[in-house]
């Protein structure tokens, strides 16, 4: 792994590296939270954990840039836990394994944790080297960014003094964002009792595998399929031709992810099983035809399993079925002024069904306040209609975009005099933590932007070797033209 190390800029390579070594997924992040501690002690800035588990570093200006304004640098510590179905990783004691695949780093069936890893080994970068030129620093790293950004909304007023802040989490070189979309969280349950299983029938197990995933914000426009929603269209054909009963679901792990992989365990008439072989073999070839110009090869995959002692009563599987088929998925809308940017959108993310528990959790977004409101009042009647508890939480406001922003100015003319060209400004779909910081210390003048990364939040995350140095050197440049207070 010494090769990645040496790659350029090494200081940010370097601190990537070491941040590749220390298990931080979302959730689980004490380990993390002491090595940025000991870091920012060793590199000699001021250095605190707040109460959310933020870590914030402070770094005074260097000499003759004291009268500049303070510039938050800010990215998240945590990362989103995906592996391949056969990669064996605990995401809570393993390292990850990265490897320079061409001109791109990528994970050894993991997730990288460029995102928003990249972002905060440039801010280690920065608190440990002395020979930069800058004004006064502030760096906010946040906690569990990827799974409600609790920490960014544990962020205590007046916390920081800044009035520039740089958000590092953004991922395509050459682009500035200056707004986001802001989020809620679906959440639908249903207890029930289960009905104890024919012991005539036998069991199938179906698994689902192969999808690309990705990012739910960042992708959800390209049409990749949900392995959710696949499947949905493959049991309700099961039960409704096959005498095919559900006894259990999995689909997805991460709110923010679009799933990758789906498990299902039916029941059914022993002499009805050749016919759903069958169905899964049909059906894996027509997922194929449909999305070939999409998603890698689609796997479908069924075998006989251990007959289990309940399932799921017949008229909730129904219920739960249709539920699951009539759930909005994907772009919603695009935002009208700006036809190529995506509005509003609902993520089908994660289905469990078993032992008389079904709850399915999906992550609407929006850069519109009323049209998150009208896709998360769409999605609680859908599941109302199933007869399924719902409860929206997590809301958060999107980033309303300021085009007079004095620094976004400022960045433009440092990017054009750098590389020849104007960088594109752009509003970004993805949550960022921006809106929230903003809310609790008003009047930020904010920018996101980073390096290229491809396919976050899922195993074929990977980061692009050329981008990280433009995106290193534009950072510097811009501490450099911060304006004075």
């Amino acid at each position: 792994m010494n090769t990645i190390q040496s790659l350029a800029p090494q200081c940010v390579w370097k601190n990537f590296y070491l941040l590749t070594q220390v298990p931080r997924p979302s959730g689980h992040l004490e380990a993390i939270q002491a090595f940025l501690m000991d870091f920012g002690q060793k590199a000699g800035v001021e250095v605190i954990k707040d109460e959310a588990g933020n870590i914030i570093y402070r770094k005074p200006a260097t000499s003759g840039m004291e009268k500049r304004e303070t510039v938050i640098l800010q990215a998240h510590m945590d990362m989103v836990p995906q592996k391949n179905n056969d990669t064996v990783h605990d995401f809570v004691k393993d390292p990850i394994q990265p490897y320079i695949d061409g001109e791109w780093v990528r994970a050894k069936g993991t997730t990288l944790g460029a995102d928003n890893g990249m972002g905060v080994a440039a801010i280690m970068a920065i608190m440990e080297d002395k020979s930069l030129v800058h004004g006064p620093l502030e760096a906010l790293i946040t906690a569990d960014e990827e799974t409600g950004m609790y920490g960014a909304f544990g962020l205590k007023e007046g916390e920081l003094s800044g009035k520039i802040l740089l958000n590092l989490d953004s991922e395509e070189e050459g682009e500035l964002y200056i707004g986001c979309a802001g989020g809620i969280d679906v959440t639908a349950s249903l207890q029930y009792k289960e009905v104890e299983t024919d012991s005539t029938d036998v069991a199938v197990k179906i698994t689902l595998k192969g999808l690309r995933g990705g990012h739910s914000g960042l992708e959800i426009c390209e049409g990749r399929a949900n392995a959710n929603k696949l499947m949905v269209r493959l049991v309700r054909e099961a039960v409704a031709d096959y005498e095919a009963r559900l006894a259990s679901w999995h689909g997805g792990n991460m709110r923010n992810a679009i799933p990758r992989e789906c498990e299902v365990v039916l029941t059914l008439p022993a002499e009805n099983e050749e016919e759903l072989l069958g169905l899964v073999k049909y059906c894996e070839e027509l997922f194929n035809e449909e999305y070939h110009e999409i998603e890698t090869p689609i796997s479908l995959h069924a075998e006989r399993t251990v007959l289990p002692v309940g399932e799921v009563p017949e008229e909730i599987q129904d219920n739960l079925i249709d539920a699951i088929f009539a759930c909005q998925n994907g772009v919603v809308r695009y935002i009208p002024s700006i036809p190529d940017t995506v509005e509003t959108s609902s993520n089908l993310a994660i289905i469990t069904i078993e032992n008389g528990k079904a709850e399915f959790n999906i992550l609407a977004r929006s850069s519109s306040e009323s049209m998150k409101e009208y896709i998360a009042t769409s999605l609680e009647s859908c599941f109302n209609m199933a007869g399924m508890k719902v409860e929206l939480s997590g809301s958060y406001s999107g980033w309303q975009p300021n085009v007079n922003s004095p620094i976004l100015k400022a960045m433009k003319e440092s990017y054009q005099i750098q590389f020849g060209k104007e960088p594109s400004v752009k509003v970004i779909h993805a949550g960022l933590e921006c809106g929230i910081i903003g809310a609790s210390h008003p009047g930020l003048d904010m920018i996101s932007f980073g390096p290229t990364l491809r396919s976050p939040h899922s195993p074929d995350e990977r980061a692009y070797i050329p981008s990280v140095q433009k995106f290193y050197d534009f950072l510097l440049e811009t501490l450099k033209q911060v304006p004075c207070k």
